[in-house]
């Protein structure tokens, strides 16, 4: 059954369709605009962004014939690469308009293979079922209110032996931050805030895990998940960060032309301010393996 909630669309295209000429200037030749996973010294941050990918999909279980839901799909890289090394049916939902028209042009490209589409569509208005999930830097979007209706959606959609790969960004709580010795400054809150108002309207980071409130795990669970496996990743986001930050620096020229001064500076502020935060121990990004109980899903 189509949940009756209405995809936060607005908030969203408020980010990702600034200009996709913008985000090339400092993303990866893939526009792959999330943690990149530095699993060997010397690495491009292209490579490093197809190690996450292969990371994520490796923790599926994805065999030939099989239908991989990609949930904020951005410019298409998974997509793409489940399409070529795991001979899936993939399909993308975005909520960009920009993205959408991306990933239709480079599908459209494909010549022969297993099926792949792109929709303008929420989780919210999905209603097929699927072998299984994948969802990297879309969570995020999700708001807490919808966290038990989304682990709902996705128990519903998979089948007995259903896998989900989530990939999110948490905040730590307040007792993890003390008991690690770590002191949220003004400073601190004051670059939270601004995140949420000049960068992602409407955002909102969950927990990891805990009682009360509840955490990434425990709505997981909730909905009948087992979670096998949560893999951090910290660091290897604010190496990212860097990346994004010195690539827009050596851009800053084409950045104005194609934005604003204001925008270059607001993204600055945003990329190198994230990166502290995850240096800090503040903030983490983390994969969760969920699969359904019994299956034998993979943890690695």
């Amino acid at each position: 059954m189509v949940s009756r909630l209405t995809p936060f669309y607005s908030d969203v295209q408020t980010h990702y369709d600034l200009s996709d000429d913008f985000f090339a200037l400092f993303l990866d030749p893939s526009r792959t605009y999330s943690c990149a996973y530095w699993d060997r010294p010397g690495i491009t941050l292209e490579q490093a962004q197809l190690a996450k990918i292969d990371l994520a999909l490796g923790k599926c279980d994805l065999r030939p014939g099989m239908t991989l839901l990609d949930i904020g799909c951005g410019w298409g890289s998974t997509m793409l690469r489940a399409l070529q090394r795991h001979q899936v049916n993939v399909i993308g939902l975005t909520l960009s308009r920009n993205q959408f028209h991306h990933v239709q042009a480079r599908l459209a490209a494909r010549t022969g293979g297993p099926r792949a589409e792109v929709r303008l569509q929420g989780w919210e208005e999905f209603d097929e079922p699927v072998d299984r999930i994948v969802s990297i830097g879309a969570f995020e979007h999700f708001r807490q209110e919808r966290y038990e209706q989304f682990f709902d959606f996705a128990y519903r959609t998979l089948p007995a032996d259903g896998i989900m790969l989530l990939h999110t960004i948490v905040i730590y709580g307040l007792n993890h931050l003390r008991q690690n010795g770590i002191r949220l400054t003004k400073d601190d809150f004051a670059f939270m805030r601004f995140m949420l108002t000049e960068i992602f309207p409407g955002g909102q980071l969950p927990l990891p895990t805990g009682q009360a409130p509840r955490g990434v795990r425990e709505y997981a669970e909730q909905a009948g998940f087992e979670v096998s496996r949560i893999h951090p990743l910290q660091m290897h986001y604010a190496k990212t960060l860097d990346h994004w930050a010195e690539a827009l620096r050596e851009n800053r020229s084409r950045a104005v032309e194609l934005s604003s001064l204001e925008t270059y500076g607001t993204y600055m502020r945003y990329l190198t301010g994230c990166a502290e935060l995850f240096r800090g121990g503040i903030i983490d990004v983390m994969q969760f393996t969920c699969g359904k109980p019994g299956t034998g899903h993979l943890s690695d």
